[in-house]
């Protein structure tokens, strides 16, 4: 038991060493040099480096201080306690290792990509392993408590287009606005997909050949399906229903054979945000 709480704190570790690097590169190398405002406490904690040349890392943990108490009833201790930690480790690498990256100053929008893709990977890192840098993260997560339906990339664009907005009018540039935009957009596409990367889709085939079907998908694309009994709300007829998660790419073989095995069938695909168990992602711990 030991041993593997020892393992799990010490990928944790390597996790947040990872985002930090990626958050640095993505505020120090194309952030900073572009003149993007960025989200969350970041990009509060930017504002103040252009203001007043205050250093990022440490006014993001300044920041974070008034809203960890604010979220800790709802997120629990042992989130916050996770997120401390991560919080302290990429906060000082931002600080210290964030000066000494090269500068990229080349095209705008492709700076504005880049700071965005390893702001999405950098998060979405953290968030996998059951923990966030803290400040507008406390926020998501404690938004997603109360409403599950909601992504984690959606509530953070909303909440990150209020800060690019502040962060344009200090920069005095719409271009700037335009960018961090774009910048919020792609990161939270990216942390969505990051987070949600074990979805995919859903298909449920009502069919009157349901083993048939389940043996094709199991030597198909070595997949388990569920027989589910159903009845026709207009016929009153019983039917059989094959219900089989599987990845975007699975989705079209498997509709593809159900079709072969069965003309008559009737498909229904729908995206799957999170599909958790054996051969997708695992359950936290």
């Amino acid at each position: 038991m030991e041993k593997t709480r020892g393992g799990k704190l010490f990928i944790d570790i390597l996790a947040d060493l990872c985002s930090g690097i990626l958050l640095a590169a993505a505020i120090y190398s194309f952030a900073v040099p572009a003149g993007f405002p960025m989200s969350g406490v970041s990009g509060l904690a930017l504002i103040l480096y252009r203001q007043f040349g205050l250093p990022v890392g440490a006014m993001t943990v300044l920041l974070n201080i008034p809203i960890a108490l604010a979220c800790y009833r709802t997120l629990g201790r042992m989130f916050y306690l996770r997120s401390l930690k991560t919080v302290v480790i990429t906060s000082l690498i931002m600080d210290l290792l964030g000066p000494q990256l090269p500068v990229y100053k080349g095209e705008l929008m492709l700076a504005a990509i880049c700071a965005g893709v390893l702001c999405g990977v950098g998060y979405g890192i953290v968030f996998v392993r059951g923990s966030s840098t803290g400040g507008f993260d406390f926020v998501i997560m404690a938004v997603r408590c109360h409403h599950p339906h909601l992504s984690v990339g959606r509530i953070a664009l909303v909440q990150d287009a209020v800060v690019i907005a502040i962060g344009g009018l200090q920069v005095g540039s719409f271009d700037a606005c335009v960018y961090g935009l774009i910048l919020a957009y792609l990161y939270s596409c990216v942390l969505d997909k990051v987070l949600y990367g074990g979805g995919g889709k859903l298909t449920m085939i009502i069919t009157d050949y349901p083993q048939e079907i389940v043996r094709a998908v199991d030597e198909l694309v070595g997949r388990g399906a569920t027989i589910l009994r159903a009845r026709g709300g207009y016929s009153g007829a019983d039917r059989q229903v094959v219900l089989c998660a599987s990845s975007d790419k699975e989705m079209y073989a498997i509709r593809r054979r159900a079709h072969e095995l069965d003309p008559a069938a009737f498909v229904i695909i729908v995206d799957s945000n999170e599909v958790i168990g054996e051969g997708f992602q695992p359950p936290d711990n």
